[in-house]
């Protein structure tokens, strides 16, 4: 059991028979009374989000979160098709429960996916992911926006800024956190 004074931002609770992640977090203490803990919330299975303020006694369940490897082989419409590592069995997790993360899965990608209970509800990618340059606009030497970088998309279709000398048919490293570009990948 989690109490109040142990939430902060990431924590995973369970409420009403289901998982939540705390997305935002604030304590305060008002002169008199009882701390007061504001907490923005998602749903892990729904996606839907609310702002609930707790008091310092309130009590918290854990989640039953279990996380398995799992490789990437294909989507299928709006699901995303997973195979464990070790029994072979398969799996798909919903375009919304992927997010953002879809911007950076390849086919064949190593992935750790969460369940509650035998249900998958999120997958968390490599901190860095290296994706082939598909399109890449060439860079007008001279120009004085102040950056030097220009646009670039990637296998996936997702599109960042990187430095001048990124050409198409090159391979980057990406930040998987911030979906910024760290560095050309030799090969």
């Amino acid at each position: 059991m989690y109490s109040a004074s142990d939430l902060r931002k990431g924590l995973k609770v369970q409420l009403d028979g289901e998982p939540y992640i705390i997305t935002d977090f604030d304590f305060s203490k008002p002169g008199k009374g009882q701390a007061l803990y504001r907490t923005k919330m998602r749903n892990m299975i729904t996606g839907n989000q609310f702002t609930q303020t707790y008091r310092s006694n309130d009590k918290f369940e854990k989640p039953d979160l279990e996380e398995r490897t799992m490789q990437f082989l294909y989507s299928q419409g709006d699901e995303f098709h997973f195979m464990d590592t070790t029994s072979y069995e398969q799996t798909f997790i919903t375009r919304e429960q992927i997010g953002d993360n879809i911007n950076f899965l390849v086919d064949n990608m190593e992935v750790q996916v969460l369940f509650f209970g035998e249900k998958a509800i999120d997958i968390s990618l490599p901190i860095f992911v290296n994706l082939t340059v598909t399109r890449a606009d060439p860079w007008v030497k001279g120009d004085t926006s102040g950056t030097d970088t220009k646009p670039v998309t990637v296998e996936t279709g997702y599109q960042l800024q990187v430095p001048p000398f990124v050409e198409e048919g090159v391979k980057i490293q990406i930040d998987t956190r911030t979906g910024e570009y760290m560095t050309r990948v030799k090969e």
